[in-house]
């Protein structure tokens, strides 16, 4: 069964938008290896525009939600930074706190790294856990 794309991340406002959409899972091959989510990060701005392949495996989920704990505690957060795949910078805008600079930074394919602005309310933090718990409800995976 087709299941229809989940945004695990979604950050938008004023004209930008950025994504973290999972389309799909990869079941493991060998019975040591980890089931992997299948996803695009998304940029959309009036002045920018691109989409960027990449895969989520359990381990980015468990650190996902350590990473909104810490946002949503006021602290900026880099999440899978120096890994294997493209990484996700969220910094809190010293002047304004409902709004953050996100960057996405891929050092291993495409070599390119984009930053948009967006606002990040209160209310924000509640929806993206709703959709981390809709991203595991919708592919679980298993893990070894």
């Amino acid at each position: 069964m087709v299941e229809d794309p989940v945004d695990l991340i979604r950050l938008e406002g004023n004209g930008n938008r950025v994504l973290l959409r999972i389309t799909g899972k990869e079941e493991r091959r060998r019975p040591t290896e980890a089931d992997v989510l299948v996803g695009e990060f998304v940029v959309d701005t009036p002045f920018v525009r691109g989409t960027l392949r990449t895969w989520i495996f359990p381990e980015d989920l468990r650190q996902w939600q350590r990473a909104l704990d810490s946002l949503d505690v006021g602290r900026d957060i880099a999440w899978r930074e120096g890994g294997r795949a493209a990484w996700l910078l969220i910094e809190r805008d010293e002047d304004d706190d409902d709004r953050c600079q996100v960057t996405i930074r891929d050092d291993s394919m495409s070599l390119t790294t984009v930053t948009v602005t967006v606002p990040l309310a209160d209310a924000w933090f509640d929806d993206a856990y709703r959709r981390l718990d809709s991203v595991r409800e919708t592919w679980p995976m298993t893990e070894h």
